[in-house]
């Protein structure tokens, strides 16, 4: 396996697909880099070099007990470009992965990055505040931890064939084998480093961050996201970070990747051509 060793120890799974200019793809909670197989195959097709890294904790990384958390995340993605000495990369994330490169940006800057993309994502901030009021409320977090200690394996398994994908919403079909795929990816991931993970994907504030974007950025939502409401993250980014562009797609769910990756490659591929 492709691996890196950070400087804490932690081994780092990538996997690296094709030749050309370098993207790099952070994936979504509580997923691993299997979770880009459809854009990593698309635009390995057409001449890009497609980098995809489990998270510390997830999928073939290592599940150290310390660092779950975005400020480490960030850090373990910039040894990961600076090992492979990648420039002019293109960084795109999905779900909590968007808050990795959001804070990658804001800890290490863009002297690597040329292009952005941001997928239904959680930045600016998920949790409600007084500040953030369009947010959600504390207790649904607390629900997905306490769904995640009294029995994670089925917890997953609902998450996947219910708001994740649309699965419940009237007239939509979500193949099994989609919703297996979830699931192993998730029960792949440390239990601990997935648990600690709802706390830095939720309660982390990446506002300072995105003021800190000076690179082409798309973002990109589905407004029928039933996991990050478009309202609180991707209109609120979209007037944080300078010159983005804005997609919106009418219906689409939280798991657009999978549900509508045809159109998705297609923007993608549209993005980084211009």
């Amino acid at each position: 396996m492709s691996t890196i060793i950070t400087k804490d120890g932690t081994e780092i799974y990538y996997k690296d697909w094709g030749t050309g200019r370098p993207l790099v793809f952070s994936h979504g909670w509580p997923l691993s880099a299997d979770s880009w197989e459809a854009q990593m195959l698309f635009l390995a097709s057409k001449g890009y070099r497609c980098i995809a890294h489990d998270r510390r904790g997830h999928g073939r990384s290592s599940q150290p007990s310390n660092g779950n958390d975005m400020d480490t995340y960030a850090d373990d993605l910039s040894e990961l470009i600076e090992t492979l000495d990648l420039n002019g990369v293109a960084l795109v994330g999905f779900s909590a992965g968007g808050g990795e490169i959001a804070r990658y940006i804001g800890r290490h800057g863009t002297k690597r990055v040329a292009k952005a993309a941001l997928i239904s994502a959680v930045p600016p901030l998920m949790l409600k505040t007084a500040t953030n009021p369009g947010g959600l409320p504390i207790e649904v977090f607390d629900g997905i931890r306490l769904g995640s200690l009294a029995d994670r394996s089925q917890f997953y398994k609902d998450l996947a064939s219910g708001p994740f994908f649309g699965a419940n919403r009237p007239g939509t079909k979500v193949s099994q084998g989609l919703i297996d795929s979830f699931w192993l990816q998730g029960m792949q991931a440390g239990h601990k480093n997935a648990f600690d993970c709802i706390k830095a994907f939720s309660e982390t504030d990446f506002t300072e961050d995105l003021k800190k974007f000076d690179v082409p950025t798309l973002i990109l939502h589905g407004d029928d996201d039933q996991i990050v409401p478009i309202g609180a993250a991707a209109l609120r980014s979209a007037k944080l970070v300078k010159n983005a562009t804005l997609k919106i797609y009418a219906g689409a769910p939280h798991g657009l990747a999978d549900t509508h990756k045809d159109r998705l490659n297609a923007d993608l591929l549209a993005f980084l051509k211009t």
